[in-house]
């Protein structure tokens, strides 16, 4: 191991406290191929049990450290060359712990073109600057006349004080230490100003908020910052970073300046000069540098949070309650065109498929309900999906109709999200699929599976078309897209997949797997039938004995000859459970599912060198719930009937919703009439919510009232704190489950219109 590498662990077990053993294990693994989900779950012995967030951390910053280093030797490499490394500077650079600290130590010495201040230096003007900082008791006008050199273009006193200046200029800028001592000031005192261009405001009216706008970089959130910068993409802000200037009009960053390079103003000849130079080091080297640096990191700053925003909603989303394997109706409502109703199996296999039209203008209602109740008798269907677009409520009510006329047939309505459905519908994967089914169909099968099982269908859905992210097209669109990936992955994998069922989508999120294998092992499912084990999985072509050992404990062969195929017991561990087997005299079948053996059952005595106390603690515990899914019971909401569109909401009333969305600043939840509201971070609950996750998270069912609506500008805004629920009780909605318990009452109720919660939210 080189001695870089040997600090870059060091470092990564200072920061992340953990040990360094810890560390070098770690990277070890990955290095070596092995994924996050892998290690976490099967590899706690080598990594001292470090969990899955904790290896993502470390992954991501030994990529950042890496990267610093290699830079690091670049940059050294580069000076030496230049015979310029010291022993001091080389230290400095060996010490820098940013990219940015990093660059400023090798600004004096980085290649760029020529600038004024290196000209001033090749017609010998350096020991004019040099006298002239020295002593300031020197008359500048007269020691200027001895560097005039017409021919080098410094043909009088004006024109040879300029050039010294810039040489002073320049030097005072490549401060690695000012740089450092300014940038710590600006991220304290700097403001965001935003101001609305001349002639933007009609065509700007959405920024509104932001046409006189200041606030400090160091605490504006994300979305605010994301607003601003929008608002400036779209040439409707002017965006700059500003400070107050002191009383005197010298500017705070000049005084830093002056007082780093040691100028002060005494009333000696040359200060005067000085005093310029110290201005314009200022103005004209350092601000619109800084500025555009500092705003920057305000940009990734905010990036970076609202990119977790997305990250945290996605993960909640797939981690959604699946309703199971039961027969379903997918049902995407329309009005012109009709509505497309599609049956699917158990496993989401297409039956049968119909187009209704019970909506005006064709308004065929009764035809429409009989033509339902034929499908679910013939195919025995149990649920109904309900996409939450276009005529979603009106649908509703149909299907409601459907199981008042019908009640024989024990039918389960739900409405789901349909974000993304139509991405699916025109995918080469849908295509793939089903290639002589109409777009409109493949949207309504999507519904109806993505309600079987969430996260089996999203997974065939690009992220950012779900919808839950928070400006989402205006962040680093590769590290949205590494994070979403690495989210994907992990619930993929923490939940697991059933092989003889799962798409190939499905299977090329699990650990070890690449889109050509999943295609490969579906393949193989389709020539040779079902996988009666995890070993047969060794004949797929192209998977090999190291990706079989990554992905093998997350595929579930169901029903197959060895029932430990159904679990997470990696079949590498397998000997510890015919260990077991063997000690208390019983078969798989009679201890699977035994808590009380299990419970009784000494771990320690099935410790040996590959498998330690983690994993054997691990394997007892699947065996007590065989391929458990760590999903939550699935519930669903209840919608007032009499509530369908923003028309029907008054103030005051209490409703039943789903959180579709949280972002920084609140959730956003749909009540079931087309246009999701907003409950502002400070109606969240009766106490102080710094964070919204704190109390809730995508797919929540609450319960909410209706502060304001603004119909015109399709803006709801709702509270959690639900003082007075009985005087709206006819508005009300009740569940037989509730994921989350009613908000105490004793709580006063913000007061204010829609504007003010919006523009506090900054939407």
């Amino acid at each position: 191991m080189s001695n870089g590498a040997i600090n870059i662990n060091q470092q990564l077990a200072q920061e992340l406290q953990i040990r360094l053993e810890q560390v070098q294990a770690t990277v070890d693994l990955l290095d070596g191929g092995a994924t996050v989900p892998f290690i976490a779950r099967y590899r706690k012995e080598v990594t001292g049990a470090l969990d899955d967030i904790q290896l993502r951390q470390l992954d991501e910053r030994l990529l950042y450290l890496r990267e610093l280093h290699a830079r690091r030797d670049a940059i050294i490499d580069s000076i030496r060359q230049q015979q310029k490394l010291t022993p001091a500077l080389e230290q400095q650079l060996l010490a820098a712990d940013t990219k940015s600290r990093l660059e400023d130590l090798y600004l004096p010495y980085k290649p760029k073109r020529v600038s004024k201040g290196q000209l001033a230096l090749a017609a010998g003007l350096g020991p004019l600057a040099d006298s002239l900082f020295a002593d300031p008791t020197l008359v500048p006008e007269q020691q200027a006349e001895a560097f005039i050199n017409a021919e080098a273009g410094y043909a009088d006193v004006r024109a040879v004080l300029e050039g010294a200046r810039y040489i002073l200029m320049e030097r005072f800028a490549e401060e690695a230490d000012l740089l450092a001592e300014l940038r710590n000031y600006l991220r304290q005192h700097g403001l965001m100003q935003a101001r609305v261009l001349d002639g933007k405001a009609e065509q700007g009216a959405k920024f509104r908020d932001y046409f006189a706008y200041d606030e400090r970089i160091a605490s504006i959130p994300s979305h605010r910052a994301l607003a601003i910068f929008r608002g400036r993409n779209e040439g409707v802000l002017s965006l700059t970073l500003v400070l107050p200037e002191t009383q005197d009009g010298v500017h705070p960053c000049e005084t830093i300046v002056a007082n780093f390079v040691g100028i002060r103003d005494q009333g000696r000849a040359a200060d005067l000069w000085l005093r310029e130079v110290v201005r314009w080091t200022w103005r004209v080297k350092l601000l619109t540098h800084l500025e555009t640096e500092l705003l920057g990191e305000v940009r990734q700053r905010a990036e970076e949070e609202a990119i977790l925003v997305f990250a945290r909603n996605l993960k909640d989303l797939l981690m959604a309650a699946p309703a199971g394997p039961k027969i379903t109706i997918g049902f995407d409502p329309g009005l012109r065109t009709g509505c497309k109703a599609v049956v699917v199996d158990a496993t989401g296999k297409l039956l049968d498929k119909v187009t209704l039209f019970p909506h005006e203008p064709r308004r065929d209602w009764d035809g429409s309900i009989h033509a339902l109740a034929a499908l679910c008798k013939k195919h025995g269907v149990e649920l109904v999906a309900i996409g939450n677009g276009t005529a979603s409520r009106e649908s509703d009510k149909l299907i409601a109709e459907l199981m008042k006329r019908h009640s024989e047939l024990a039918l389960t309505k739900i409405v789901v999200s349909e974000a993304g459905a139509s991405v699916y519908s025109a995918s080469e994967l849908a295509s793939r699929e089903f290639p002589d089914l109409d777009v409109t169909y493949r949207g309504a099968v999507s519904i109806a599976r993505r309600l079987q099982d969430p996260l089996a269908e999203l997974v065939k859905i690009e992220p950012k078309a779900i919808g839950v992210g928070q400006y989402q097209h205006d962040v680093n669109q590769v590290k949205l897209s590494r994070m979403l990936e690495t989210v994907i992955e992990d619930c993929v994998n923490a939940v697991g997949v059933d092989v003889n069922s799962a798409s190939a989508p499905l299977l090329a999120r699990i650990a070890g797997l690449s889109s050509t294998l999943a295609d490969n092992i579906v393949s193989y499912r389709d020539q040779h039938g079902r996988f009666q084990s995890r070993d047969e999985l060794k004949k797929v072509p192209r998977l090999g004995e190291r990706t079989f050992e990554q992905a093998a404990g997350f595929l579930r062969v169901v029903d197959g000859s060895n029932p430990l195929d159904a679990s997470a017991v990696h079949p590498e561990a397998y000997p510890v459970v015919e260990k077991l087997l063997q000690i208390s005299g019983r078969d798989i079948k009679q201890i699977i599912g035994d808590s009380k053996f299990l419970q009784a059952v000494n771990a320690s005595q099935f410790v040996d060198p590959r498998f330690g106390l983690p994993t054997v603690n691990d394997i007892l515990r699947e065996l007590e719930k065989p391929g458990r899914d760590p999903r939550p019971a699935f519930q669903a909401p209840v919608f007032d009937d009499a509530i369908t569109e923003i028309a029907d909401l008054k103030p005051g009333m209490l409703l039943e919703g789903v959180v579709t969305n949280v972002t920084a600043f609140g959730a956003f939840v749909d009540v079931g009439v087309h246009q999701d509201g907003l409950v502002h971070i400070s109606v969240l609950a009766d106490r102080f919510v710094k964070d919204p996750h704190e109390v809730v998270k995508a797919g929540d069912i609450i319960r909410v009232k209706v502060v304001d609506v603004d119909a015109a500008r399709k803006r709801i805004a709702l509270s959690c704190r639900l003082k007075d629920e009985t005087a709206s009780a006819s508005s009300s909605t009740s569940t037989a489950k509730t994921s989350a318990p009613k908000a105490k009452t004793s709580a006063p109720i913000r007061q204010g219109t829609l504007g003010d919660l919006l523009r506090k939210a900054g939407v």
